[in-house]
């Protein structure tokens, strides 16, 4: 089977979800210039750099409002936090998906403790198993091109600051995966944790490596 996006007219926009899938949840707080805080999941969510350590989540337009929270905080503010979901905090952060009314507080919401981070004003949620403190770096607008499309922005932001609670640290600059349990995003309400993890190690050498061999 052959689908045009461009042309079919039955095509559901959530099939992109369910086949780039398992995808990491990005669990985004903010705050307000006014000092209100938001926190919300976002399903398009990674990494996409390690060194600088840089993040993406895209955010598309509400029915009820031009911008998200989130959004209207990233663009006043310059900051975000990542906070990581683990599987025992599905349900919490299920409950901050809600379209809650502006300048509602998710955090009490979902009945979340709120922790204190170092570099931006954002709160991180403390049972996260690590929290990564963002400052922005660019907003990329996605424009719709044809009927239906809704506006998007996806924005960028570097990390300035990790937070990892111990048990899933190992002191030798490794982070506990399997540990950690994250949830991950999977198409429409599917949620799922790790599944088996095998360890590959890589078929090829690195041009240091080669050119130490040569020598």
């Amino acid at each position: 089977m052959f689908i045009d996006p461009e042309t079919s007219v039955d095509l559901k926009r959530s099939i992109f979800n369910a086949i780039v899938a398992p995808r990491p949840i990005g669990w985004i707080s903010t705050m307000s210039a006014a000092g209100q805080v938001n926190l919300a999941p976002f399903s398009h969510f990674n990494i996409v750099s390690t060194s600088p350590p840089v993040l993406i989540f895209s955010c598309n337009s509400p029915e009820d409002r031009p911008e998200k929270d989130t959004l209207v905080n990233v663009k006043a503010t310059g900051e975000f936090v990542f906070n990581l979901v683990s599987y025992d905090l599905r349900e919490a952060m299920n409950v901050t998906s809600t379209a809650a009314p502006h300048g509602v507080d998710e955090f009490e919401l979902a009945k979340l403790e709120k922790a204190a981070c170092v570099k931006v004003c954002p709160p991180r949620v403390a049972a996260s198993p690590a929290n990564l403190e963002c400052r922005l770096l660019q907003i990329v607008e996605i424009a719709p091109v044809a009927k239906g499309d809704t506006p998007s922005n996806v924005v960028f932001g570097r990390v300035v600051g990790l937070h990892i609670q111990d048990q899933f640290f190992d002191g030798a600059g490794r982070f506990d995966t399997v540990k950690a349990q994250p949830l991950t995003r999977l198409g429409g309400i599917q949620y799922a944790p790790p599944g088996p993890i095998v360890e590959m190690p890589q078929p090829f050498k690195r041009a240091a490596e080669t050119k130490r061999e040569a020598s």
